[in-house]
């Protein structure tokens, strides 16, 4: 894994204020000072608080990480049947088709976590394509872009 490089205390407060804005977060989310880290990957730049790999910017937008627990328990969820979770563990889009249920509402253009329908297991993180009230009602097409999931390049760099 690529070397991580100290991320400046001007740099790190606005990460910090943009993550717990983005996020809703009110609560003190590190340490009062967190240390902050950051390590260039091939597609994206994996920032680490305190040791751990939370957060992630790609193409300037911060983002968090399937580790990042109190980000990832407030999104949305988006419960998938057991034949999507191969495809969407190798970067496909989630299909409507594939959908069994939606947990909570969202907008077209928000962060949704996608997990399987037996384990409930967060398997990646998605972009709204359409309102959870439209996805509820498509039978077929495309209804969550997948951004982060298990097994690709950020999952081999953050797991254990």
């Amino acid at each position: 894994m690529p070397a991580r490089i100290s991320v400046r205390e001007k740099e790190a407060k606005a990460i910090l204020a943009d993550i717990k804005t983005r996020f809703k977060l009110d609560e003190e989310l590190f340490t009062s000072k967190p240390h902050l880290e950051k390590t260039q990957l091939e597609k994206a730049e994996l920032i680490w608080a305190d040791g751990k790999p939370l957060i992630f910017r790609r193409e300037g937008r911060l983002l968090p990480t399937l580790r990042f627990d109190r980000v990832i328990q407030r999104l949305p969820r988006v419960v998938v049947d057991m034949g999507a979770v191969s495809h969407i563990c190798n970067g496909a889009d989630v299909m409507a088709k594939g959908i069994r249920r939606i947990d909570g509402e969202f907008k077209s253009g928000d962060l949704v976590t996608i997990v399987d329908e037996k384990h409930g297991k967060s398997l990646a993180i998605g972009q709204a394509l359409e309102d959870s009230s439209f996805i509820r009602s498509m039978e077929r097409g495309k209804a969550i872009s997948n951004i982060h999931y298990v097994s690709d390049e950020m999952w081999n760099a953050i797991r254990d």
